[in-house]
């Protein structure tokens, strides 16, 4: 096909590289350093800290397909997907931005040619509408009077939401930072279709769809609603390539561009479903490229966050699935047609197919548990549902108890026009309550960060000491000219040694001193293109300007060096041992341990776990020279180096190489040799999540700190159990047997005191009213032989009612039994209610068993008497 996705996807690209713009790689769907987003869900947000003026771009003009999701939070379109024609839960936002280089003409010059230029998408020109802000009379008049747009087609829009600068034409980050007007360009698809211009009441109609949404960041807005102007104004554009798609290739709906077309035979071919109109389909389709997509930047089923999305947007494909007739696991079953369908942008999901599968069909198996019993329930429910609400109760019970999101009930209850009593359902949910907690905090001040204009260069690869200059100091947030003794605060130098926390490294620790002041630095971060030295000065004064000298504590920097390396051993043993599938999705590194958290879906073995460490201690034991080459990340990714997925990375990136055992692009900080590293340890193999495990390991010192403690635990078992070490094992199995034959005696003694007891208890029975009553005291039995003992005596007895009290030194313990034929008259559980408060206690059980506990012994004749009281009026 001449416009296909792919295509039309790369034509975009193309187009803005011919105008000076630097291709940028899709960046992760988890925003690893933005706090106030759950997804990423839009083409700027991997540019918002440009925007924002914290970080200084290494290029004015870029471009990208930056994969978005919006199923959660604020851009949440969920419920409408497989409805309408345009809405997804993941889709691509293709961009062009500006970082305080070209505005407002250039942006609307460049949009007008790649749209209608005859090389490039070559759209009819009376077909194109566009808006612009009520007051942008610049926009306005570049459409008009230089593009040529007739002004019939030119349309304003105001506040249209209800209080000023709300408006469809006026995008802002948040309630606070930069923000500006914004141009839209709509696509007429014909008056075959419903739908009215921008700003009319047809506007949702699918007749004028909205194809570039152009956004002119000229104000920065303060928390009081003051609007300033930015000192560089800049150019963010979002256009929706399936939106796109569906224009240049001449259909209405997103679902009927080629991409969803072959996607959705996939689904049909997998679920046996035939009826092409189905909403079923495209929500099934729809939801695997979300899921597998998330998955693969390391999101995983949960019940909070993220994870909790995923989990949501799973479990509506699978019902949609069960719509369709399938009632075994199926889903996972598409993600060969996602990336058959979705080249080239695929590429990387293939290598880590049978991870992503298995995180789907693990979900899948969980849920297909409880989803018939749910939805069972739930049409029982709304089959004798008065009225048109759904109780709060009822979505509730279906999610504690069958796993249903409140989305996927209410769901359900559209499909029959109905409503869910959301209120009661929330007040109901303490976990929801917690995750409404948690996701507040995603929303920020922008203007609340502290804003370091200075750059830091860091030269701490080399050298651990260096002269240098202060260049700002930071006190309770607020930039100061002068600290003294006895201050915390953050230090911002010109040069500095101190490795600033990154990519799972800590940050360094030291001291600043000059020839009077003495700081001390406990922790080291990044502040934009600056490095922050945060801690106290002990004593003097330091001032802006004053020339110190930056001192890293060297046994510090040196053990997390010997971490940071190690773990780039153990990446490389852990995808020899256990497969390429493995990729990292997180690390911890400092002076005590390393952490990783690596791709995998199962447990590890112990052969595994030995495998994996004896391989990263042969490397050690080989002694590689750590080698350190700068170069292109084309030219990195043809020496073979591992790069997370998601991560951006320069031009020019660090290669960091340990024989051909490890390639890796890393900007940390590392040992010298391999040998350096000294001893590697696993102390642990666990679980995070659903197809994420960790490995916690150390070395060095520490490692062979903990094996002389091993050692010698080893020395003071052989001698306790009269051994040495090369018989300790036989040794333990030889007392592990004898005790295996003296349990066996002691459980017949017990045994035999049991029939002791109970024999001499059957003295004491009364029968009174036809029922055999049995009340007794005892001292010091253990409690495990109570239940036997009345479980004995139930069998001997037949029909009964027993009560025994048991006095252990200043406690007495009460242990009721009914036989099964006289639960209905008396209960066990009723009569422990009764006696428990008596002796100052609580207690509780079952009809045919319950137990108490209390404190009153004195008591203990008198509520034995009114125990054999309550028990005759009850029979």
């Amino acid at each position: 096909m001449h416009n296909s996705t792919a295509d039309i996807r790369q034509k975009f690209l193309d187009f803005f590289k011919s105008k000076g713009h630097q291709v940028v790689s899709s960046s992760s769907l988890i925003p690893h350093h933005d706090p106030t987003l759950l997804f990423t869900n839009a083409g700027m947000n991997p540019f918002k800290n440009i925007f924002l003026g914290i970080q200084d771009p290494d290029f004015s003009r870029a471009t990208s397909s930056q994969r978005c999701v919006r199923a959660g939070g604020k851009h949440n379109d969920l419920e409408n997907v497989g409805y309408t024609a345009r809405h997804h839960t993941f889709f691509e936002m293709l961009g062009n931005f500006s970082f305080g280089d070209y505005f407002k003409q250039q942006a609307i010059y460049f949009a007008w040619e790649l749209l209608t230029g005859s090389e490039w998408f070559h759209l009819p020109k009376d077909r194109l509408y566009v808006t612009v802000y009520s007051t942008d009379d610049e926009a306005y008049n570049i459409w008009a009077d230089e593009i040529g747009i007739p002004r019939e087609r030119i349309i304003r829009i105001g506040d249209n939401k209800g209080a000023a600068f709300c408006s469809d034409n006026f995008w802002q980050m948040g309630e606070t930072g930069p923000c500006g007007p914004c141009s839209e360009i709509f696509y007429d698809h014909g008056d075959h279709l419903w739908g009215g211009l921008p700003g009319s009441p047809e506007e949702e109609g699918d007749r004028y769809v909205e194809i570039w949404n152009i956004v002119f960041m000229q104000f920065n807005r303060l928390a009081d609603g003051t609007m300033l102007p930015l000192p560089k104004p800049s150019v963010d554009t979002g256009m929706g390539l399936e939106r796109m798609a569906a224009v240049l290739q001449n259909v209405s709906s997103n679902y009927e561009i080629d991409l969803f077309r072959d996607l959705i035979s996939g689904v049909k071919k997998v679920t046996g479903a035939t009826d092409d109109s189905n909403p079923s389909l495209r929500v099934i389709a729809d939801h695997i490229r979300a899921c597998a997509f998330l998955i693969f930047d390391g999101v995983r089923p949960s019940n909070e966050g993220r994870g909790y999305v995923l989990r949501r947007i799973i479990r509506r494909a699978i019902r949609h699935g069960n719509k369709l007739g399938v009632k075994k696991p199926f889903f996972y079953q598409l993600l060969t047609s996602l990336i058959g369908v979705m080249k080239p942008i695929t590429d990387q999901l293939k290598h880590h197919q049978v991870m992503i599968e298995q995180v789907l069909k693990t979900e899948e198996e969980l849920f297909s548990h409880t989803l018939e019993r749910g939805l069972s329930l739930l049409d029982k429910k709304l089959d004798h549902l008065k009225g048109d609400t759904l109780e709060g109760e009822t979505a509730f019970l279906l999610y504690d108890t069958y796993g249903f999101p409140l989305d996927l009930t209410a769901d359900v209850c559209r499909e029959r026009n109905l409503k869910i009593d959301e209120v009661t359902f929330h007040q109901k949910m303490s976990e929801q309550r917690a995750r409404a907690r948690q996701a507040s905090a995603f929303s920020t001040d922008y203007n609340e960060f502290i804003r370091v204009d200075h750059h830091t260069e860091f030269c701490g690869y080399e050298q651990l000491q260096q002269t240098t200059v202060i260049k700002a100091l930071f006190f309770r947030g607020e930039e100061i000219n002068e600290i003294h003794a006895g201050q915390e605060a953050f230090v911002i130098l010109d040069k500095t040694p101190f490795y600033a926390e990154s990519g799972g490294q800590v940050g360094d620790k030291g001291y600043l001193k000059s020839t009077t002041a003495h700081f001390m630095v406990s922790d080291t971060q990044k502040y934009g293109q600056a490095i922050g030295h945060l801690g106290r000065l002990s004593k003097g004064s330091l001032r802006i300007s004053d020339h110190i000298q930056a001192c890293v504590n060297n046994k510090v920097r040196d053990r997390i060096r010997s971490n940071h390396s190690a773990t780039h051993l153990l990446h490389a043993a852990l995808r020899q041992v256990l497969g390429k599938h493995v990729v990292q999705k997180g690390s911890l590194v400092n002076e005590k341990c390393c952490r990783f958290d690596f791709s995998h879906f199962k447990i590890m073995t112990p052969d595994e776990i030995e495998n994996v460490e004896s391989l990263v201690n042969q490397q050690i034991r080989q002694n590689h020279l750590i080698e350190t080459q700068i170069m292109s990340l084309e030219d990195a990714k043809k020496k073979g180096a591992t790069a997370l997925f998601g991560e951006k990375y320069e031009d020019q990136v660090r290669v960091l190489s340990m024989g051909d055992f490890s390639i890796e692009l890393c900007g940390g900080t590392h040992a010298r040799r391999t040998g350096d590293i000294g001893l590697f340890h696993i102390t642990s193999e666990s679980s995070t999540a659903a197809g994420i495990r960790r490995i916690e390991a150390i070395t060095g010192e520490e490692a062979n700190a903990l094996l002389c403690q091993q050692r010698n635990v080893l020395q003071d078992l052989a001698r306790l159990l009269k051994s040495d070490e090369k018989g300790l094992i036989e040794r333990i199995g030889i007392i592990m047997d004898r005790n295996k034959v003296l349990e066996k005696k002691l459980q017949y003694f017990k045994d035999q005191e049991i029939l002791q007891k109970t024999s001499l208890l059957l003295k004491n029975v009364k029968q009174i009213k036809g029922i055999k009553i049995l009340i007794a005291q005892l001292d010091a039995v253990e409690p495990i032989l109570l239940r036997r003992m009345i479980d004995d005596l139930k069998n001997q007895l037949g029909s009964a009612v027993i009560l025994l009290a048991n006095v252990t030194k200043n406690k007495i313990s009460f242990i009721a039994g009914v036989t099964k034929n006289l639960t209905q008259q008396i209960k066990a559980d009723d009569l422990i209610h009764y006696i428990a408060p008596k002796i100052g206690g609580k207690g509780g059980g079952r009809a045919d068993m319950a137990q108490a506990g209390g404190t009153n012994i004195n008591s203990l004749a008198t509520v034995l008497a009114e125990a054999e009281k309550w028990i005759v009026s009850h029979s």
